[in-house]
């Protein structure tokens, strides 16, 4: 089982640094090839860079209340959900399809109604 990911590309976890401004501020942000590798496919697939993504992801966080005083995790557990999503069927693994068109209140929905589930 465990050669799946043991024997599988180094360079995946790898880790690298990127510098960006978000509302005019420099920062820089360090995760695995393997996000940034993710965040890029997730980013084209609605017509935007990485770092214009990042700028929106941390623009609508904000706008949520979220605190976001470990947005490198939060980038990774949004990476996660996103392969998550496609690997239920919820998010089409089709790359020309945009994020942006699936309909996000209902999957959410379903994934809330998923868990109550799996806890009840």
């Amino acid at each position: 089982m465990c050669e799946l990911f043991i024997k599988a590309d180094a360079e995946q976890w790898q880790s690298r640094t990127h510098s960006l401004r978000i509302d005019g501020v420099a920062t820089s942000i360090r995760i695995e090839n393997h996000f940034w590798d993710t965040l890029t496919e997730i980013g084209a697939r609605d017509g935007m860079t990485v770092a214009q993504l990042i700028t929106r992801l941390w623009h609508e966080a904000m706008d949520a209340d979220h605190d976001l005083g470990n947005f490198t995790s939060f980038l990774r557990v949004c990476c996660n959900r996103y392969h998550a999503l496609i690997a239920a069927g919820e998010i089409s693994k089709d790359l020309s399809v945009p994020i942006a068109s699936h309909p996000a209140r209902e999957i959410l929905a379903r994934e809330t109604a998923r868990r109550n589930l799996r806890v009840n």
